[in-house]
């Protein structure tokens, strides 16, 4: 299990999770660019412009985009911000991840944060935060697996966050 830039490598597991997403309607923003991508040759170009902070959308940050792959398939998606934004403060965090519908409850979130966590330890960073949903129990155990501490719990939009900050 390793992460991987985003390749054409995978063009054909890219599709099947793009398809999986559609069908259970998830689409958060944790792609890593500003709407659900549909050209895999554009979105790998956007995500090297965005981890050199070239053609940012305005209010966003510089970010690493990994996908985990494990018997050569994408099970999980994540970006590793370089810094935040305000608005990334209250919610979004340093890291944001997503794994595919179908592997959920296997150990592939608690995996894809441990790696990004050692990413964002490669940039220098000496602690980050992760936040999620109150409601989001499984991402909550994933962050507290690696030893996300809680710091609060603040509303945005309506919706409670939980606002974890991990030491590197």
């Amino acid at each position: 299990m390793h992460l991987t830039h985003p390749t054409k490598k995978y063009e054909q597991s890219w599709e099947s999770l793009l398809h999986e997403f559609d069908e259970n309607e998830e689409w958060s923003g944790f792609w890593n660019v500003p709407q659900r991508p549909t050209d895999l040759d554009e979105y790998i170009k956007v995500t090297k412009d965005y981890s050199k902070g070239k053609n940012l959308p305005d209010y966003w940050v510089t970010a690493d985009t990994y996908w985990l792959i494990d018997n050569n398939q994408i099970v999980g998606h994540v970006n590793v911000r370089h810094k935040l934004s305000d608005n990334l403060k209250k919610r979004g965090g340093h890291i944001g991840y997503a794994i595919r519908p179908s592997v959920r409850k296997k150990g592939y979130g608690t995996k894809i944060l441990q790696l990004a966590l050692l990413k964002a330890k490669k940039l220098g960073l000496k602690e980050v935060l992760i936040t999620c949903d109150d409601a989001n129990t499984a991402s909550q155990k994933i962050i507290e697996r690696n030893k996300g501490v809680l710091q609060d719990i603040i509303e945005v939009d309506g919706k409670k966050v939980r606002r974890y900050i991990i030491s590197l």
